[in-house]
């Protein structure tokens, strides 16, 4: 079935607000099944919504509409909703009835700006909103080709969009059409580039079953593999799918980290966890940025002990006690500074594991010896000192993104 989005809001055209919808709708409606055709931004003005339902009605079967439903002013998508279907607004009672009741358990009365959120297009079907007071609206007409559009509006507000969505919408939708089934999973990889990484599965990849498609996507730091099947029974293309997972890991294993939405620092935190181990951070050139994503996981205080953002030489020297003729000879952003980052952090915090950092994050303050982007990690455990290097680049937030997921890509294989 094809689909097709239009986000309404000068907010997004401006670049006031990321349109984070759009992606999301399309994801959610991508693995139901359903094929998104395109996705519109429109701005909030009633001929140019008008314009856009038109376009989408000629193209899709299913248009899904987020944002202008609210009750002030601005908010337009109703009133020109009534004109696209020749309708007009009407009180609905059982909106009504949530809106009040919502309120109510908020300890405040209904005002009459939101009383209006209970006026509905006299021609849709409300779709309840469990996270505000908007209504969605569904609406359904015939095409002069035959068969009918069905249009759905919800709010542009993230949570509730969303809400209604997973609850609401897609359930319906699958309850209209008929939809094959599809399967996602992507494998997570780290330390190869993508076009390196492309050459190394390319057999594997020219030999995939026709209903199975690959795509890559990359990102700083590392590269997901997205394997999408597609078939009529679910169980069997489940075991498709993940029979070609096992032939990529036997090519790819040393670069293969995890499978779907898990994160580096989710798999350290486990492996750390199941061993009862502890991890420290000593971080020159990543700013803190490791200890951030490690402490982003739910229950890091577990295993997790603290950091030292050791940036300039006198923190390294004072703090974690590295001998100033050390960084004289060699310079900061040297194996030898990461190495007595690393274990001198290693005994400040009586830590089993401690990831150390130190580099040219860039865009300057390279050199012909030690340009922008090198950078040098260190991960002392409590038999071993393993230290690397790498050049990454110019771009200074990339290279610290790619310094972090390295280094706790290079801990969690010291795990493993």
């Amino acid at each position: 079935m094809m689909v097709e989005i239009i986000n309404i809001g000068d907010e997004l055209l401006i670049g006031q607000v990321v349109n984070t919808n759009a992606s999301w709708m399309a994801e959610q409606l991508n693995m139901s099944g359903f094929r998104v055709l395109q996705v519109s931004v429109v701005s909030d003005s009633r001929q140019h919504i008008l314009d856009a339902l038109a376009e989408a009605e000629s193209r899709a079967e299913i248009v899904l509409i987020s944002g202008g439903i609210g009750p002030t002013k601005d908010d337009i998508t109703k009133h020109t909703l009534c004109e696209f279907f020749n309708t007009r607004l009407v009180f609905n009672q059982e909106a009504y009835d949530d809106v009040a009741s919502m309120f109510a358990r908020r300890g405040y009365a209904v005002t009459e700006l939101n009383r209006l959120q209970a006026e509905l297009p006299e021609l849709c079907t409300g779709i309840p909103n469990p996270m505000g007071t908007a209504r969605g609206m569904w609406f359904e007409r015939d095409r002069s080709a035959g068969g009918k559009t069905i249009f759905v509006a919800m709010p542009g507000v993230p949570f509730e969009m969303k809400a209604m969505m997973t609850g609401e919408v897609i359930p319906r939708l699958r309850k209209c059409f008929q939809t094959p089934s599809l399967y996602h999973k992507t494998i997570l990889t780290q330390g190869i580039g993508e076009s390196f990484l492309a050459a190394q599965i390319e057999h594997w990849e020219n030999e995939l079953p026709a209903n199975i498609k690959l795509a890559y996507l990359p990102q700083p730091g590392m590269v997901r593999l997205r394997l999408t099947g597609v078939g009529d029974d679910a169980q069997v293309l489940h075991d498709e799918v993940d029979a070609q997972v096992g032939k990529l890991e036997q090519l790819i294993p040393d670069y293969i980290f995890g499978y779907n939405d898990e994160t580096l620092e989710e798999i350290v935190g486990r492996m750390l966890k199941e061993r009862g181990a502890t991890l420290a951070t000593a971080e020159s050139c990543t700013g803190g940025y490791i200890a951030h994503l490690i402490t982003s996981v739910p229950g890091s205080s577990d295993y997790f002990k603290g950091s030292v953002v050791a940036y300039s030489n006198s923190i390294k020297e004072t703090i974690l006690g590295i001998d100033p003729g050390t960084i004289f000879e060699y310079g900061a952003v040297s194996k030898q500074v990461v190495s007595a980052m690393a274990l001198a952090q290693q005994q400040l915090f009586k830590a089993d594991y401690v990831i150390a950092t130190s580099g040219i994050a860039g865009p300057g303050g390279g050199s012909p010896e030690k340009p922008s982007g090198l950078t040098w990690i260190a991960i002392a455990t409590p038999e071993t000192l393993s230290v690397s290097h790498f050049t990454f680049g110019d771009s200074r937030e990339r290279n610290i993104r790619r310094t972090a997921l390295q280094a706790l890509n290079m801990l969690r294989k010291l795990l493993g």
